[in-house]
């Protein structure tokens, strides 16, 4: 039976402020169970906020013959876009047609291919094509997104920036999602209905002391340390799952974990609509091209074994030259790196199935429980952004085993703080928060609408101009929206908020950067804006 938490003793304790450990605190805290969740940097600081940022089935897997996950997935889409529609929005995917696109390396697919149609010698007819994108329109009971379509290049705006040789493309339906506000607003609707969240926080060390877990935190900013005590502990570290099951828990666990660093670049807007394009290369593997951020556009992703998770994940040259190169096989002007204004990179924990390369190995999701003859360990292998919330409830049916008195599944359908809206009506709310709000332009109030929903009014309150909400950080950002990011989405530092809360620091200049986290430091020290404990 869970129960409220008596000082620092909670039923669930957390390691890790992705959006695994985030999604599993929310569900646990709605079912009434005390929780903790401790993160060593800021929430989403590692993969959840480097990922390619799409919920999305997974066309690729259906290769790998991975129907379930891809059916999860699938259904899931259409879930979190109604949950979420401030932060998740539909986007059409232009997958352009020609006759050299191949499959990567050994895929189950194309093995039974070179046994029956050997002529093919490697090679994704467009029947193959058409089939999976059927498939994929079907498999998860598509309700609100459009189906598949067929795309003369020749004639309508998706061709123009492409290559003249390309005259046919296919066009699926996915979605976009802002993967760190995802992080942030699970956090916060965790911390609200009772999770203690605290960022900056390290687990150095937790020992099974008989029924329960004894738990060492040190505050990465102070130094201060902290002891906690909890009856399951939960071990969602991302990149360092592995780490933590040898060197903080000591655990004689064998599953392994592979890191597989995926690697994006960001250039001024390369075209004029809001379409994705689904890119084959002639070496098997896919990039994405999207619209990014109003201004730019989104290239990605690289699949590269990465050995250690202490090393700092970078877009390094030899991937920038990669995704150049890829994309220059389709867009009519070149791109080089002069194009790129930012990278990023990020680690995802893949669980270690042995498959022989970095693009193979799976992207399900994998939950192990140990127990060892005493309190219980579950950790978190694996999985997408797209299914974090099934992945919540499959660790939730776990915890539950050792908490049978919990009830059942719940979050299906909850929408997350400002998602209280349909995904028709953004348009709506953004002319309207511009009409209520004179001083705002058309990119600042849809820029409101898309972080923070309905939140916004809450945010800008009854200021009539920009003065009226206080300090101007540059590029939009004000003391208003500052001092709500600090006091509820537990942002510390200007990366924080310009990197992860929103992508500001594409528009902003080193200088007012570093003014930022100047005043925040100040803020902080004052007692003035504190999100977490």
């Amino acid at each position: 039976m869970p129960a409220a938490a008596t000082d620092n003793a909670f039923d669930l304790f957390i390691i890790g402020g992705g959006i695994n450990g985030c999604g599993i605190a929310r569900d646990a805290s709605g079912r009434g169970m005390s929780v903790a969740l401790a993160e060593m940097e800021d929430l989403a600081s590692a993969t959840s906020s480097a990922s390619t940022k799409l919920f999305h089935g997974g066309l690729r897997y259906l290769e790998y013959f991975e129907f379930r996950l891809v059916r999860e997935a699938l259904m899931e889409r259409e879930t979190l876009l109604q949950a979420m529609p401030h932060i998740s929005w539909p986007m059409r995917f232009v997958l352009p047609y020609h006759k050299d696109m191949r499959f990567e390396g050994e895929t189950p697919t194309s093995k039974l291919l070179k046994i029956f149609m050997p002529w093919l010698r490697g090679r994704r007819p467009a029947w193959l094509i058409r089939l999976g994108l059927f498939m994929y329109d079907h498999l998860g009971g598509r309700k609100l997104l459009p189906g598949t379509t067929t795309v003369d290049l020749s004639a309508g705006p998706e061709g123009a920036p492409l290559d003249d040789r390309f005259v046919k493309a296919y066009e699926y339906s996915d979605c976009w999602v802002d993967d760190a506000r995802l992080v942030a607003l699970n956090a916060r609707d965790a911390a609200e209905r009772g999770a203690r969240i605290m960022v900056g926080t390290k687990v150095t060390s937790a020992r099974r002391e008989g029924d329960h877990w004894r738990i060492e935190t040190e505050n990465r900013t102070t130094g201060e340390t902290s002891l906690f005590h909890a009856r399951m502990l939960v071990n969602a570290g991302g990149p360092w799952v592995g780490d933590i099951i040898k060197n903080a828990v000591r655990s004689k666990a064998q599953d392994g974990v592979r890191l597989v660093r995926g690697s994006h670049i960001v250039t001024r807007r390369l075209y004029d609509h809001d379409k994705c394009y689904f890119f084959q290369g002639t070496d098997g593997r896919i990039i994405f091209a999207i619209p990014y951020e109003q201004d730019f556009t989104l290239i990605g992703t690289t699949d590269q074994d990465h050995e250690d998770p202490s090393i700092e994940p970078v877009c390094t040259e030899a991937e920038q030259d990669y995704l150049i190169a890829f994309a220059n096989q389709y867009f009519k002007r070149d791109i080089s790196r002069d194009d790129i204004v930012w990278t990023y990179s990020g680690v995802r924990p893949l669980y270690d199935d042995g498959a022989s390369s970095a693009t193979a190995a799976t992207r399900d999701y994998t939950l192990k429980v140990d127990t060892e003859g005493g309190a219980p360990l579950l950790n978190v292998f694996g999985g997408k952004i797209t299914t974090y919330r099934r992945l919540a409830e499959s660790a939730m049916d776990r915890i539950g085993r050792f908490f049978p008195e919990l009830p059942g599944q719940w979050t299906a359908g909850v929408t997350l703080a400002g998602g209280d809206f349909k995904v028709s009506e953004k348009p709506d709310l953004v002319a309207r928060l511009q009409r209520e709000y004179g001083f705002l332009d058309t990119f600042w109030a849809e820029r409101m609408i898309r972080a923070y929903g309905t939140d916004a009014w809450k945010i800008l309150k009854t200021a009539r101009s920009v003065s009226d909400l206080g300090h101007d950080f540059g590029a939009t950002l004000t003391e208003a929206e500052l001092r709500w990011l600090m006091t509820r989405e537990f942002a510390r530092q200007a990366g924080d908020v310009v990197w992860r809360r929103s992508k500001l620091g594409l528009r902003m200049t080193a200088e007012q950067i570093l003014a930022l986290d100047d005043w925040m430091a100040k803020a902080d020290t004052n007692g003035e804006a504190r999100a977490t404990g």
